[in-house]
Order: structure tokens, then C-alpha cells, then sequence
């Protein structure tokens, strides 16, 4: 079984603030992605490099509000408050060669294995029937793609990949021996704060001509 990361998820209140937001600090037009009728949500994507890569999510409109929570937390009314004053960087995903057995061996209970998919894709992914984030998304989405490519291969590729992965977290060891039990603590760097101090993520991005940018 292996655990890499996947891809880095920010939340917006539309897709257009979203977008405003990418374009602001990469200064680039993100193209659409899809929509997720199970989970009445819809997105944007682009290559961060041939494995990872960037996804700006949010609540779609035209769609009905499923009968479940939706995931990454978007029903959270305080999450909801927090996105429309800016988009941030919400949580992050790995990809497994096993779902099942990673979420059989997690630390942290993941949820519920769930299959999804979207015109010709198709993944298991565990989800919380609840809808909230394993460890307010410092744990990641974990997904288990039933394809033979990278989505990042379909993806538009602007010349920015994904240079790291911060986790600023207040419990820095027991972050990273939950992220042992599912495989993905070599996938970020994790660093301990002060209780007085806010938890974050932070990616840095490297653009086409060596420039480096923060999203947080």
C-alpha cells in the first residue's frame, strides 16, 4: 500500500471568488472542472506538476442540496462564514493503492469507503457521514482512483507545481503518527505552534519563471 500526495483543496463561497483568488496570486484563469451531484458541489482544477494538483471548490447553486452533509465540511455554518470573507486553503488528499486497508489501519477514524464517479472517472473515497474533516483537515482526504492516469495529466498546466506542504499544528507528534498510520507522513512538512497561535496549512507554489508563491 502506498499513500502520496494527491492534490491541495481550497474552499471558496463561489467558484468565481475562487477563481478571483488563483488568479490574484498565480495570475492565472483556472478552467472548470466538474460537478459532484452526490455532494451538490462543483469545481476548478489545474496541474501542480505530473502527480498533484490544485482543486477550488464550492457549493453548486444548480444543483439539489443532497440528503447527507456534504464533505470537506461545507455545512459547517462557521466554515461558511470564514470562505466568504476569503477563500483559503482548507485540507489536502493523498491517493492509496488500498483504501480499505488504509482506512482498516488509521489512527483516526476516516469514515465510511464510499465509491464515487464523474463522466469516466471513478474512486473510493472515506467519508464521514457527518461531513466534517479527519483532525479539521490536517488529516487528509484519502481516495483510492479506479483509473490507469494521474488526474493531473488531464489537467491544464500553467508551469506552477507544488514545491511543499506545511502543517502548523499544535500537537506536531501526534499529527505525525496519525499520518504514519495511513502511510503519509513523508508527504509533508509538520511543525509544531503555540497553543496561542492559529493551526494552518501553507503550500508553497513555484511558478514558470522560478517564482514562489504561498497559498494559506
Amino acid at each position: 500500500m502506498f499513500s502520496r500526495l494527491d492534490h491541495i483543496v481550497v474552499a471558496a463561497k463561489t467558484l468565481e471568488q475562487g477563481t478571483a483568488y488563483v488568479r490574484d496570486v498565480l495570475g492565472v484563469d483556472m478552467p472548470s472542472g466538474g460537478k459532484h451531484d452526490f455532494m451538490g458541489t462543483h469545481n476548478c482544477v489545474m496541474a501542480l506538476g505530473e502527480t498533484a494538483y490544485l482543486e477550488v471548490i464550492a457549493l453548486d447553486p444548480t444543483l439539489h442540496p443532497p440528503c447527507h452533509p456534504r464533505w470537506f465540511g461545507l455545512d459547517d455554518p462557521h466554515l461558511r462564514k470564514a470562505i466568504a470573507r476569503s477563500p483559503r486553503l482548507l485540507t489536502w488528499a493523498v491517493n492509496t493503492s488500498d483504501i480499505d486497508l488504509l482506512a482498516s489501519g488509521s489512527a483516526v477514524p476516516l469514515g465510511n469507503v464510499v465509491a464515487a464517479h464523474r463522466d469516466d472517472l471513478k474512486w473510493k473515497v472515506a467519508f464521514r457521514e457527518d461531513g466534517t474533516m479527519p483532525a479539521a483537515g490536517f488529516i487528509p482526504l484519502c481516495i483510492e482512483w479506479q483509473v490507469d492516469f494521474h488526474q493531473a495529466s488531464r489537467m491544464t498546466d500553467f508551469g506552477w507545481t507544488l514545491k511543499s506542504l506545511c502543517l502548523f499544528h499544535h500537537r506536531p507528534e501526534w499529527l505525525r503518527a496519525a499520518l504514519k498510520s495511513i502511510g503519509a507522513s513523508g508527504e509533508v512538512d509538520i511543525q509544531g505552534i503555540d497553543d496561542s497561535k492559529v493551526s494552518r496549512l501553507e503550500a508553497v507554489l513555484t511558478g514558470p519563471n522560478g517564482q514562489s508563491v504561498t497559498l494559506g
